[in-house]
């Protein structure tokens, strides 16, 4: 390589720097081949790099054709920097109101889900097969999402399987089994039974896990188990079938949470979530057939047809499935954006939420009691929650210090 003095003009243009500022430690004319408007140390500032174009050094031969090269290049480069300061878009400055309206989504979508999943039984009271309507459609929905490439569909293998298979028999039969309590009683109580589910969520911490659970905690169950029970004793649609079946799904939604912390993936919530979905469905399909299938047959869809119409029978299976899927899906997302005393104070709202509005729609009647229960259960699921999530937020301060 050729040594920098050898360069044509390079002789005269050191001759040209002052003396004063050759002792300072001028930058040598090596800078030239910094990016342009790139920042430069000299002493105790920062200046901009020279530019040779500008200079009176004249380059001549390989120099001059390596510095035109390199100039339109550092030119962009300091161009791609210049604009790396993007302006923030809506969801940055204002993360407050975007989780509110994620919120605001997961709660709409599950009262619309429960009004129109509950309006289907006035006139199919096929719980088992509305079941598997409603993962059918979530199902297609993933496909198409598939095909599509939103999102890009996961791997799958035969360990991931293994482990994801109890995680799908647990929702499958949490799902139907809820979906037969929303049939035979009113939905309002049918969700006060489901406020249940973190007594059992305790229970297998502390008997099938072997995690102890504080005795705060236990404590702030009471009042959760009170209220279900004084609300069960005066509630006008009160039967045992819906009341089993909500206590079957409390128990099966506790062991879908055990099998999930073991299933131990690298996919993310939609891909997982569409797994699941799938299993699920192969395995509600055979006892919809076993116990809905001959009744289905002989007079099922036919009434079905002459009350609303085929067309419309559709649709609304199209329309509840495809709400179900997607108050799971946004559920997951919101949650997700959240911390744990959000989550729990969230999950504890929505079922305020539900439990209001499926009053109000349907015009159930309840009794001063049973408004009194379903008041003091939802009271007791939310000091559980906060509790909770105040010893998981204190536990996990703990870890990371």
């Amino acid at each position: 390589m050729a040594a920098l003095g050898t360069i044509p003009g390079a002789a005269a243009a050191a001759a040209s720097v002052p003396q004063r500022q050759r002792r300072r430690g001028a930058p040598s004319l090596a800078v030239a081949y910094a990016p342009e408007g790139a920042r430069l140390v000299s002493g105790r500032q920062l200046r901009p790099a020279p530019v040779l174009a500008s200079s009176s050094v004249a380059l001549s031969g390989p120099a001059r054709r390596r510095f035109l090269c390199v100039a339109p290049a550092a030119a962009a480069s300091a161009s791609a920097s210049a604009g790396e300061a993007k302006p923030q878009g809506f969801a940055e400055r204002y993360p407050t109101l975007v989780t509110g309206f994620f919120f605001f989504l997961w709660y709409f979508l599950n009262v619309i889900f429960n009004i129109l999943n509950k309006k289907i039984f006035d006139y199919f009271p096929y719980p088992y097969f509305v079941s598997v309507s409603h993962l059918f459609v979530g199902v297609l929905y993933c496909l198409i999402g598939w095909s599509f490439g939103f999102p890009k569909r996961a791997p799958m293998n035969s360990t991931v399987l293994k482990q994801l298979v109890p995680v799908a028999v647990c929702h499958a039969i949490g799902h139907v089994t809820s979906t037969v309590s929303f049939a035979a009683v009113a939905v309002s109580f049918a969700h006060t039974i489901k406020a249940l589910e973190p007594f059992f969520s305790a229970s297998a911490s502390q008997f099938i896990l072997g995690q102890p659970v504080p005795l705060t905690l236990w404590l702030s169950l009471v009042p959760v188990v009170v209220g279900v029970s004084v609300a069960s004793l005066t509630e006008l649609s009160f039967n045992w079938t819906g009341f089993i079946n909500a206590m079957i799904s409390n128990i099966s939604f506790t062991y879908r949470s055990i099998y999930s912390k073991k299933a131990m993936t690298d996919m993310d919530s939609t891909n997982l979530y569409a797994y699941i979905s799938i299993i699920a469905l192969f395995v509600c399909i055979p006892p919809a057939i076993i116990i809905e299938g001959p009744q289905l047959m002989q007079h099922g869809f036919k009434d079905a047809i002459a009350k609303v119409g085929l067309t419309k029978l559709i649709s609304n299976f199209f329309v509840v499935g495809l709400f179900y899927h997607l108050y799971n899906q946004v559920a997951t997302n919101t949650l997700e954006r959240v911390a744990p005393l959000s989550h729990a104070i969230g999950n504890v709202l929505k079922r305020v939420f539900v439990i209001g509005f499926s009053i109000i729609v349907f015009g159930n009647k309840i009794t001063t009691q049973t408004g009194i229960g379903t008041s003091i259960a939802i009271a007791g699921v939310a000091l559980y929650s906060f509790m909770k999530a105040k010893i998981e937020e204190e536990k996990r301060q703990i870890k990371s210090a």
